[in-house]
This record gives structure tokens, sequence and C-alpha cells, in this order.
């Protein structure tokens, strides 16, 4: 079972490193045109598709962003850094929150900090979450080790033909309850993030 572990652990890390976060210094300081955004975060991200004819973010999508108020517009036709940045945090959010909680989230980043020449700006806002998220990678291998152990011992008495798909989903329905518990806890701190009189006014927009 130990080494099974070792194994599991060991394919993850590999993973998890793959689909690191890119760093800020990666990201052009020039401006770039759409095309060259959607290439540029389809190579640096190419890691993080489940298929490789998968998109991370199309022209269609990005559009929407910025006509629901989650990017700022463009200079010109030219997205800067800090866009790119903004929307690096967006692709995130993407998977598991609405446009509309995701504008609840970021309307007031993009406000205080996009373009700000007085003090700390998108970049140095994602530096900081790049930094906090980079600490917490090794509890969340524990965690994970945990419940693969877990996972494993669970329907010992059924069929013994039947247990590495019964582990599987074992396995899966662990990681689905504490995904669901999370997506709660952060619907329920949006939710007091977000004033009355807004509610739902970006699902309307």
């Amino acid at each position: 079972m130990e080494s099974d572990v070792k194994k599991f652990l060991a394919a993850l890390l590999k993973r998890l490193k793959s689909v690191d976060y890119i760093q800020t210094e990666d990201v052009p300081d020039i401006g770039l045109y759409m095309d060259q955004v959607t290439t540029f975060l389809d190579d640096q991200l190419a890691a993080s598709k489940r298929h490789e004819s998968d998109k991370i973010l199309t022209k269609t999508m990005i559009n929407n962003y910025a006509k629901n108020n989650l990017l700022p517009a463009p200079d010109k036709k030219k997205y800067s850094k800090e866009h790119v940045l903004t929307l690096l945090f967006i692709y995130y959010f993407k998977n598991i929150l609405s446009i509309s909680d995701i504008h609840t989230i970021l309307g007031p980043l993009t406000e205080r900090y996009f373009g700000n020449g007085d003090g700390p700006d998108m970049t140095d806002v994602y530096d900081e979450i790049l930094r906090i998220e980079k600490a917490e990678s090794q509890k969340l291998l524990k965690d994970l080790a945990k419940k693969y152990r877990i996972a494993h011992d669970t329907f010992a008495d059924f069929p013994e033909e039947d247990h590495a798909f019964l582990e599987a989903f074992s396995f899966i329905c662990l990681l689905s309850f504490d995904v669901y518990i999370k997506k709660m806890v952060i619907e329920s701190v949006i939710d007091n993030m977000a004033p009355e009189t807004d509610e739902g006014a970006a699902e309307g927009s």
C-alpha cells in the first residue's frame, strides 16, 4: 500500500509541476494583440489541458469578459501585462464560479490596482497570491495522500475483481465532496463581499 501511495504522489507531483502558475516575469511587458494573448496563454497553460484540442481562452471568451466588465478594455487593441494576469485569475476561477461571482471578486481588484501607478498593482497582487499558493502545495499533497489511503481501504468486503474500480470511485467521491464544501464556502464569502444593491447586476449585463 505504501509503495502505491508513493507512486501516486510522485505522479501527482510531476503533474502539479507541469501545471505550475505562470510567473510574472514570464509575461511580456509589451502590449499584445488578441491573437498574441491567446497564443501565449495556450502555450503557457498547455499542461493544464485535459485534451490536446482544448482551448485555454478564446477570442470570444475574452471579448465576453470585457463586455461583462471582468477585464478592463485594451488600449488601442493591445493587452498589457496586467490584462494577461487578470485573464489568468479569470481562467482559474471560471471552472468553479459564475461570471457574476468572478465579477464580484475581480471588480474591486481591477478598480483599485489595475494600472495603479502610485502603489501596488495587479502584478503585485498576482505575485502575492502565487507566493501563498506555493506555500500550500505541500499541504495539498499530504491531504491527497490521506484521501488516497482512505479510498484504498474502502469496500474491503466487496468482490476482489471490483476493488480497483471501487477504490477509484471512493477517491473521486472524497475529492468531489471536498470541492463541493469548498465551493460552498467560496460562494458564502462572495455573497458577503457583494453589496446588496448590486446583487445579480452582473448576471443581467
